[in-house]
């Protein structure tokens, strides 16, 4: 089983999960499932949005935010989940509104990522945006960089931001994550 399975009980009869071998389509397959009722937590991967801001207001500069509940000074693009009866490019907009009240006006998808450590397939957006910056309480604080600026971690969303920076020719450059201390 992966660390990801959070599920512990039944959501159809409460009984306790336990891990099982089921025959599936693709042969056994070991899954969380309720012993009593035969349930199974799938713990399938969760969609989250990304987005690249470029800020056409501030000279095409891309605004990157530190989480307030991150520790030390990593920046990082715009993420969050899509809600029930949204499209990826509606729930893109709605996060960038919510979290720096910035109004997309282009959206262009960058790419698919799977983000394995989180349980997670991201699907990252390059958000064209502009007007008055306010960071919801999320986030802690942000900065504008020039694309040449910027550089990639090597995992989930940071592997958009540099196809996205090869995709306007740009050479990307990547740090250690997390860093060594």
């Amino acid at each position: 089983m992966t660390s990801q399975a959070h599920a512990r009980f039944c959501l159809s009869c409460g009984n306790a999960l336990a891990p099982i071998v089921a025959q599936e389509d693709s042969g056994p397959k070991e899954r969380l499932r309720c012993p009593a009722c035969g349930w199974t937590h799938w713990n399938n991967p969760t969609p989250v949005l990304a987005a690249v801001i470029e800020c056409s207001d501030r000279e095409g500069r891309l605004l990157l935010a530190r989480n307030a509940a991150w520790s030390g000074r990593m920046f990082g693009l715009i993420t969050g989940f899509m809600e029930a009866g949204e499209t990826p490019e509606e729930g893109i907009a709605r996060e960038v509104a919510e979290e720096t009240a910035l109004q997309v006006q282009q959206l262009a998808l960058i790419g698919v990522y799977d983000f394995q450590r989180m349980n997670q397939v991201i699907i990252a957006y390059h958000a064209l945006a502009q007007g008055e910056i306010a960071l919801s309480p999320e986030l802690a604080e942000y900065k504008l960089f020039a694309p040449a600026e910027v550089r990639c971690w090597r995992a989930g969303t940071g592997f958009a931001l540099a196809d996205w920076l090869r995709s306007r020719g740009h050479d990307p450059q990547f740090i250690e994550w997390p860093p060594r201390t």
